[in-house]
Parts: structure tokens; sequence; C-alpha cells
């Protein structure tokens, strides 16, 4: 009896998010399931997400961060340089010193290392592109007290081109999706991001329904 309960408010919920999306002129496309990773790198309608530029009724449709791969780098950088103080803690002139002042010396080198390893997955993590229902945006984090966002509207697309080159991005099925645009920024660009072809084909989708909607003169 409390199953059939649960599953009969859930579709009811399902059945007002629906409607909601209908009223508004859109319907929520099925074509992946929704993503509830907060820190994935293909993030298809995401729950409980806001960011700063969005309007009121705009539905966030993907946040898209370079693919994981590409934290390999840094990853391996961090690595050697947490194993650092061990190895030359065998050094002769770091042996020689006294073993306060190497506590200190490695101390520091150690907080060194997790401001690194903090500003490169911020970095990762605050490096997001979004498309909307409405707009696209490209948000570059700089660092914490700076950031630049360019945006787009949906109708301002004229042409979308996917890069994917070299054997890793084969492989791991991520590269760089190049938007042509006709706004005051005319190219915008999603650089290493997971699935290119499927992102490419949400935006492409997305300018079609823009384009019905203009010729129907349906407004929000």
């Amino acid at each position: 009896m409390v199953d059939v309960y649960v599953s009969g408010k859930t579709n009811l919920k399902k059945e007002k998010k629906e409607q909601k999306y209908k009223s508004r002129g859109k319907v929520k496309h099925k074509i992946y399931k929704n993503t509830h990773n907060p820190i994935a790198a293909f993030n298809y309608y995401p729950d409980r997400v806001k960011f700063i530029a969005a309007d009121s009724k705009e539905r966030i449709i993907l946040i898209l961060r370079r693919h994981p791969i590409t934290n390999i780098r840094w990853g391996v950088v961090a690595f050697f340089m947490l194993l650092a103080p061990f190895v030359l803690s065998f050094v002769e002139p770091v042996v020689a010193l006294p073993t306060n002042f190497q506590l200190i010396v490695f101390l520091i080198w150690y907080m060194i290392t997790l401001a690194f390893i903090i500003e490169e997955f911020l970095g990762w993590y605050f490096n997001v592109n979004i498309i909307t229902d409405e707009r696209i945006f490209d948000v570059d984090f700089v660092n914490l007290i700076y950031r630049e966002i360019t945006d787009a509207n949906i109708d301002q697309i004229q042409d979308v081109t996917v890069q994917v080159g070299g054997v890793l991005r084969t492989m791991f099925n991520y590269g760089d999706v190049v938007i042509q645009t006709a706004s005051e920024v005319p190219r915008i660009e999603f650089l290493a991001v997971p699935r290119p072809d499927d992102v490419a084909r949400i935006i492409r989708e997305l300018r079609i329904e823009e384009e019905q909607e203009r010729l129907e003169g349906r407004t929000r």
C-alpha cells in the first residue's frame, strides 16, 4: 500500500513538471538521464542548481566542465610535489639542517602544495559552460575574486562545430564545441567537454525550437 501511494505521488509531481514545461512552450527532452552528481562533467538537467546570470524563467539543460581526464596533468604534478619532502629528506644538504628548520620548510612546502591543488580543482569546477532553454554561457573562473561570463541567446547561434582530434580525445570521447553567434562575442568555445557530439545536437535542437517559436509567434 505504501509503495503504491509513493509511486502515485511521484507520478503526480512528474505530470506537474511536464505541464510546466508545456505551458512555457518547451517540453523536457528525454534524451539522457538526469544527472544528480554535482561535480559531473556532463550534467544534464541538474537538480537544485542556480547561477548568478540566470533568469528566473530559464531552465538549465546542461552544465559542462572539462573532461576529468584533463586533470591528470596537474594531478601528476601534485603527486610529485607531495612526494618531494620524502625524497629531499635523504639529500645531504637537507639532512644537515636542524630538525625544527626542516619541519618548518616541509610544512611551508605542503601548504604551497595544498594551495596548488585547491586552485587547480576550483579552476576545473567553476570553469563551466551552461546551456539553458534560452541562452548559452561560457563562465571563465580566473581566481576567487575575478570571473568572466560570456553569453548569447539561442536564436543568435549561427553555426555549431565539433572538433575532436587525437587518440586520447577520441578514446575518451571529449573535444571542443565551437559556436558562431551573431552577438557581441561572435565566437564561444566549449573546450575539452565530454560527449561533444551530444552537446552540439542539443544546441541545434534548441535553435530549431527557438526558430519554430518565432515563426509561430509564441512568447513567454
